[in-house]
């Protein structure tokens, strides 16, 4: 147990994570701003690529009480696997794992369940249907000290305390000036590229001139963290499930664990000029936790719902990532820039060593803005069917949760049917990463009439171009197809037909791409397919398939690598415009 008096436990070294004091190098291929998951994310993806990469953060330290991500999904644990990361992650605990039993939704922490119970973990096997792996429940100071880890093992240079405040770049590069906050030291970086990753108030994107398209939100919610003191309290039982959503007459929202003794909360939605007192939002967490408990509140940060994007992800030699790119109403945010990170990686990679063209580049705008409008349009829209169903709810009134009777059992019935038609699982956003206007994706003659509409609640595998590749186990081990990617396009053939090989090997030559190839040729991987042919991107996604009738393997190469002329319309319907392109030399 826990006193009061004494901070939370820290076991696993992540209440503070301490970022490396350092001289920032005066040349680097690839300057990254920002020591967030998604900066610490990209140095990783550019470092796997033989990127030279450092990265640099006005911040000194991160702390969990102000950590802003709890989890990410299935979807961005493929991507951890990738960094070679996503054991280290599951193993960086900070509540006790079998506290972890997915969102229950509940009428207080201690009260009725209302939906949301998964099947028994101990039984059950790893992964799903759609992905060999599982989401993780971690708060975001894990990923950055587990990333921070790693980066020190490879040699990456991680430099805190360093303010950006200016960017020139030219036609070979970027000159960025940075001050050392605290002595006023000013140095200079030249580097190839500069990736802002530094959050929604992105110093990079403000001095490269880059706007953004959105609404202002008109109301203002708080996400904060409260502590209980002596301890986990007795009505919470022995291990007590970690991530609740409340629905009662008093509170709706998350609580959830971030330790032992700290508990993430929320309040609002409340005017933006209205800050709640700590007395207001203790009394709010103890009617989520559903009982009289001593809490003390220990970090509140406000957050609102509405989307941002900027107008392009790529300018010049600077380009965006996270919430330096795109903000939005809470919820999956992380992962979208972990998506970004994984889109930008291999591209930026490509066009750096010379065999990828600038249209590749070009194509990270292309694919991962209309995405994340996409993904924002549909958060926004569910965060306001959420707020209409708890009105329903609140119309409806709560039972407490001691009334166990007959009209009690009733209304709470009533109520899961609510729920479970407003807040339900959308897994058309974790797992639907599709690109449908992209110009180095070799689609299907007929897919823009042939593509199903893209839907947040819903996902199948799809193997055409520009969808995630559908994913499986190889060998009896356990290595899936996404274990025999490399770190660059790889043409996988599916059938005892080898015969367009040499035709995509002599291309490869010709232009001086990278392609790997592997065979595999059991039946079920070729019926997934449905081709003798698939080229599967590094970021998990199918650039073309086919076979070798009426096969340009030049003209394929060409377009994967961002060297050919030919762009596709969007599809029937989108509301995607054709970004703007900016070329420049390297």
């Amino acid at each position: 147990m826990t006193s009061s008096t004494n901070p939370a436990p820290d076991s696993r070294g992540v209440n503070v994570v301490t970022f490396p004091r350092a001289i920032p190098p005066e040349q680097v291929e690839v300057l990254i701003v920002g020591a967030g998951p998604s900066g610490l994310g990209a140095a990783l993806e550019l470092q796997r690529h033989g990127i030279e990469v450092a990265v640099v953060d006005a911040a000194t330290e991160a702390t969990l009480v102000r950590a802003g991500a709890a989890g990410v999904s299935a979807r961005t644990v493929e991507i951890f696997r990738t960094w070679g990361v996503a054991e280290r992650v599951r193993e960086s605990w900070t509540v006790p794992p079998e506290w972890n039993r997915g969102n229950i939704l509940v009428t207080s922490v201690v009260g009725h369940v209302l939906g949301g119970a998964v099947p028994d973990a101990f039984s059950k096997r790893a992964g799903s249907i759609f992905s060999r792996e599982d989401g993780v429940r971690r708060p975001q100071t894990v990923f950055q000290q587990v990333f921070l880890d790693r980066l020190d093992e490879l040699d990456v240079p991680v430099a805190a305390g360093w303010l950006v405040e200016d960017l020139a770049y030219d036609t070979d590069g970027v000159t960025t000036t940075v001050v050392d906050i605290h002595s006023g030291e000013k140095r200079t970086i030249r580097s190839k590229y500069v990736i802002g990753a530094d959050g929604s108030k992105s110093t990079v994107r403000q001095l490269a001139g880059i706007t953004r398209t959105g609404e202002y939100a008109t109301r203002r919610k708080w996400r904060y963290v409260v502590r209980t003191k002596g301890g986990v309290p007795a009505q919470l039982g022995p291990a007590p499930s970690a991530s609740n959503i409340v629905f009662n007459n008093h509170y709706s929202g998350f609580i959830s664990a971030l330790n032992e003794t700290d508990w993430r909360a929320y309040a609002g939605p409340l005017p933006l000029d209205y800050e709640p007192t700590e007395d207001e939002l203790i009394e709010g967490a103890k009617h989520g936790f559903g009982f009289d408990v001593d809490l003390e509140v220990v970090s509140k940060t406000s957050f609102f719902e509405s989307t941002r994007i900027s107008d392009e992800f790529v300018r010049g030699r600077v380009v965006l990532v996270g919430d330096a790119a795109h903000v939005r109403t809470p919820g999956g945010n992380l992962a979208e820039g972990f998506g970004d990170v994984a889109n930008l990686g291999w591209k930026l990679a490509a066009v750096l060593r010379g065999f990828g063209g600038q249209q590749l580049l070009a194509s990270y705008d292309e694919e991962r803005r209309v995405h994340n409008w996409r993904v924002a349009d549909h958060a926004l829209a569910r965060s306001v069917a959420n707020e209409k169903a708890i009105a329903k709810i609140r119309a409806l009134g709560v039972p407490d949760d001691a009334d166990t009777g007959p009209e009690a059992a009733a209304r709470r019935a009533e109520i899961e049917s609510i729920v479970a038609e407003d807040f339900n699982l959308s897994l058309g956003i974790i797992f639907d990463e599709r690109y449908d206007y992209s110009s180095v994706i070799a689609y299907d003659d007929d897919q823009a009439k042939t593509d199903t509409d893209w839907s947040a609640s819903v996902y199948m595998d799809d193997a055409r171009p520009g969808h995630r590749a559908p994913n499986g186990a190889i060998e009896t081990g356990g290595v899936t197809l996404y274990g025999r990617l490399t770190t660059w396009p790889t043409l996988f053939v599916l059938s005892d037909d080898t015969s367009a090989v040499t035709s995509f090997a002599a291309a490869a030559e010709t232009l001086a791409v990278p392609l790997d190839v592997v065979y595999l040729t059991q039946p079920e991987v070729r019926a997934v397919y449905g081709s003798d042919y698939v080229i599967v991107r590094p970021d998990h996604h199918v650039a073309w398939h086919g076979d070798d009738q009426k096969l340009d393997a030049r003209a394929v190469l060409e377009t994967v690598y961002g060297r050919a002329l030919k762009q596709r319309d969007t599809h029937s319907g989108d509301d995607a415009s054709e970004p703007t392109l900016t070329s420049v030399d390297v």
